[in-house]
């Protein structure tokens, strides 16, 4: 039986991969994001058979809404949900941080996921799927300027173990993928097009991959289905838990 993912913040990074790995199991993928030209590339690169473009906006509800109820009979069944969607903005301390860049992070990485679950959960139940979030390192560890991108991480990942107690008995599987440092768009966003800032905090660190995370994903994701991987945290080999601060003065 042909199964079915979809996968939030499909167009770059994670997603695009993620979208590339289950495709070329033979999986259908409907691929969400807002950038309607790179979702149509995937769409031509694979296959219109085997990946479904829907472009909105996450945080918009009603387009989350009209999209769903548009979805080709063939792509209907839903047996998987990638929570992909999510985005870091801004670096300062949160007392000289964008307020906006908060409420752009809580809307999205909180507001649009747990819209989205819920809308695909009786699907789920009858299908006994599964739900796969995004998570972060940064909803454990504290970092200077991680300030409330990382508390939407830490909401995800409890949100995630939340579900997974909700949805006892009814054989749908939950897991939160924690990963650290990985090259992709990421750091360009967060430092809105800082391509320097970028390259530098990459630069000879030997990051995490797109495709990395993309094979954990698919990996998760075809174990035997009386299997619950929980929680998944991944770093590169150059990445470790750095120490306490201590200010003098």
């Amino acid at each position: 039986m042909t199964r079915t993912v979809l996968i939030t913040g499909a167009t770059s990074g994670f997603g695009a991969a993620a979208v590339r790995r289950f495709a070329a199991d033979g999986w259908r993928v409907i691929a969400t994001g807002r950038r309607a030209d790179r979702l149509q590339a995937l769409v031509d690169e694979l296959g219109g058979e085997r990946v479904h473009a829907a472009a909105f906006d996450i945080r918009d509800e009603a387009a989350m809404d009209a999209a769903l109820a548009a979805l080709p009979e063939a792509f209907r069944g839903i047996d998987l949900l990638i929570n992909n969607a999510g985005l870091a903005l801004g670096t300062a301390p949160a007392q000289s941080a964008v307020l906006d860049d908060w409420r752009t992070m809580i809307a999205t990485n909180i507001g649009a996921l747990v819209t989205l679950t819920q809308r695909l959960l009786p699907a789920l139940i009858a299908r006994k799927g599964a739900i796969i979030n995004i998570s972060s390192i940064a909803g454990t560890y504290p970092y200077p300027g991680g300030n409330v991108y990382g508390g939407t991480k830490a909401f995800v990942t409890q949100f995630s173990l939340g579900l997974r107690s909700d949805l006892h008995g009814t054989g749908v599987r939950v897991t939160s993928i924690e990963p650290g440092m990985a090259e992709t768009e990421f750091t360009l966003v967060r430092t809105h097009g800082d391509q320097a800032a970028s390259d530098k905090l990459y630069d000879g660190a030997q990051p995490m991959t797109a495709g990395d995370i993309a094979e954990t994903l698919f990996w998760v994701a075809t174990l035997p289905p009386h299997l619950n991987i929980n929680r998944l945290e991944l770093m590169p080999v150059t990445q470790s838990f750095a120490g306490f601060q201590i200010h003098r003065g």
